[in-house]
C-alpha cells in the first residue's frame, strides 16, 4: 500500500493532489506545527497582471508555537469577501466558472473558527471534482507521538502501509535510513507541471505555473483530472 502525508493547505497546488491521487491512502497532518508565510493559509490565483496571493488571516500574536489544528482564523478582516471577489475578478470570463463559483460562494458566506477546518472542507471538494477517492486519515487520530522522519514511519507502521510517497523537496531532510529499518520502500514525487488552457494567456510561453488547483479547475472543468495526471 502507498501511503502519502501532507499537512492540510489553502487551495493546494496540482502536485498536492496527483501525489494523493498516486496513493492507497493519504493523512493530513493535522497535528504537527503550524508554519507561517508559506501554504497553510495562502496561495495563488492568476490574474490578468500575472498572480497574486489569496490569504486567509490568522490570530497568532501571543499565541507561539501552534498546532495546524489549533490556528483559529482572524474574521476581524474581511478576508471572505476578498477572496470571493479576487475569485469572481480572474475567472468570471473562465469556460466553468459557473459550474464552482457557488461553492466558492458558499464556503465563503459561512463561519470558519479554524483555519484546518476551512482548508480540509475546500480540499474534499476539490477531490471529488477531480474523482480521487483514495481514503483519507487524520494524523490526529493515529496517537502518533514520534517527530520529524519517525513521525511518517510510524503512521505507515500503523496504517500498514509498505511504500511511502513523498514530495521532492523532502529528499534536503528526510532521514531515508528511517524507512530501510521499518522495511518502508520511499519513493520520491517527480511532477512536471502539465500546461493548460489559462485565462489571460495568448501562448504556452505567457502560462505560469504552480497555481492553486483552481485555476486549473475553472479553465478545464471535466478535463481537469486527466490533465492532473498528465504531469
Amino acid at each position: 500500500m502507498i501511503l502519502s502525508v501532507h499537512q492540510p493547505q489553502y487551495m493546494p497546488w496540482l502536485g498536492y493532489f496527483d501525489k494523493i491521487a498516486r496513493s492507497d491512502a493519504f493523512v493530513f497532518l493535522d497535528n504537527v506545527q503550524y508554519k507561517a508565510r508559506e501554504f497553510q493559509n495562502r496561495n495563488k490565483i492568476r490574474t490578468k497582471d500575472g498572480w497574486m496571493w489569496l490569504t486567509v488571516p490568522v490570530e497568532s500574536k501571543g499565541m507561539g508555537r501552534q498546532i495546524i489544528s489549533d490556528v483559529k482564523i482572524d474574521n476581524q478582516l474581511h478576508w471572505a469577501k476578498e477572496h470571493l471577489m479576487s475569485l469572481k475578478t480572474s475567472y468570471g470570463r473562465s469556460e466553468y466558472y459557473g459550474r464552482y463559483f457557488p461553492f466558492f460562494a458558499d464556503i465563503y458566506a459561512r463561519s470558519w473558527a479554524t483555519l484546518s477546518g476551512l482548508n480540509i472542507e475546500i480540499i474534499k471538494y476539490f477531490l471529488k471534482e477531480l474523482s480521487i477517492d483514495t481514503p483519507v486519515y487524520f494524523e490526529s487520530t493515529l496517537d502518533i507521538s514520534s517527530n520529524k522522519t519517525g513521525r511518517i514511519v510510524d503512521i505507515c507502521t500503523v496504517l500498514k502501509a509498505d511504500t511511502y510517497l513523498s514530495g521532492s523537496g523532502a529528499r534536503a531532510y528526510i532521514e531515508e535510513g528511517k524507512f530501510d529499518e521499518a522495511g518502508v520502500k520511499l519513493l520520491y514525487q517527480d511532477y512536471p507541471h502539465p500546461v493548460y488552457r489559462q485565462q489571460f494567456t495568448k501562448t504556452n510561453n505567457d502560462f505560469i505555473p504552480y497555481m492553486s488547483v483552481v485555476d486549473l479547475l475553472f479553465n478545464e472543468g471535466p478535463k481537469s483530472r486527466e490533465i492532473l495526471s498528465s504531469g
